[in-house]
């Protein structure tokens, strides 16, 4: 019996040093799982202009158009936004288009994190609005909790948000139910924290076969805004990557239906 007891004190402490370690590699390893930064495909026939920020220097795709209406999009966490041009520029024939790239994404400099991808879309809104009082802000995937944010803090005019999600933090915690995740998470990007300050008409943009965000934490995200201020769209036949294929997808970003 004392050899039992001592063999399972032994299996309990060994099996808590493997929990231990997993966690720790959890929250070292977090951030790769998050992010997957992408060079810029663009060519030089496409304009981009660098934006200094404290701690980098970042590029943003540019279709420069004078005039009061732009756009400012934030993409997913595999985007080169530089690709997303053309469905924008359908979309937004009338506006000036600012794309941003990411720390680390396209050619901008620095590490993506929460705080800073928060920081860096502020800043661009800042600079874009001092030319541009009228901005349509779209987000996609990633970019969503970035716009969401945003939206909170800057006069957004519109706002738009393709395959959101309320929470990285409530998805990852789904995902991993055996770890602690909330407290190990490091960029929660808590979109319903900031929904409920959004006063700007906010399209919510759901792929019905979203085979990433689950269609509860969508769904969860659009009760989180002010009566009135969300309406939500189900793209039928289509999944989280190939909800741009949707014949009224730029119509839709465009609120014209």
């Amino acid at each position: 019996m004392p050899s039992f007891s001592r063999s399972l004190v032994v299996a309990l402490g060994l099996g808590a040093l493997v929990y231990a370690a997993l966690c720790a590699a959890l929250w070292g390893f977090q951030r790769s799982l998050i992010y997957f930064p992408q060079p810029r495909s663009a060519g030089p026939q496409v304009p981009s202009f660098g934006l200094a920020v404290p701690g980098a220097q970042l590029v943003v795709t540019h279709r420069p158009r004078p005039g009061a209406p732009a756009l400012v999009y934030f993409g997913g966490n595999a985007e080169d936004v530089s690709a997303s041009l053309p469905a924008l520029e359908a979309a937004f024939a009338g506006h000036a288009l600012y794309l941003l790239h990411y720390r680390g994404y396209g050619g901008s400099t620095g590490q993506p994190t929460q705080e800073a991808l928060f920081a860096d879309a502020a800043a661009l809104f800042d600079h874009v609005h001092a030319q541009h009082p009228n901005i349509t802000v779209v987000g996609r995937s990633l970019g969503t909790g970035v716009a969401v944010h945003l939206a909170s803090q800057r006069p957004v005019q519109r706002l738009v948000l393709v395959t959101p999600y309320d929470s990285i933090r409530g998805i990852a915690s789904a995902q991993f139910p055996f770890f602690p995740v909330r407290w190990l998470l490091r960029d929660p990007f808590d979109s319903g924290r900031y929904a409920p300050a959004v006063t700007a008409p906010t399209l919510v943009l759901m792929a019905q076969h979203d085979e990433v965000i689950p269609e509860a934490s969508t769904r969860l995200l659009h009760t989180r805004f002010a009566p009135g201020v969300a309406t939500l769209q189900v793209a039928d036949g289509v999944g989280h990557n190939s909800i741009s294929q949707h014949p009224a997808y730029a119509q839709w970003l465009a609120g014209l239906r």
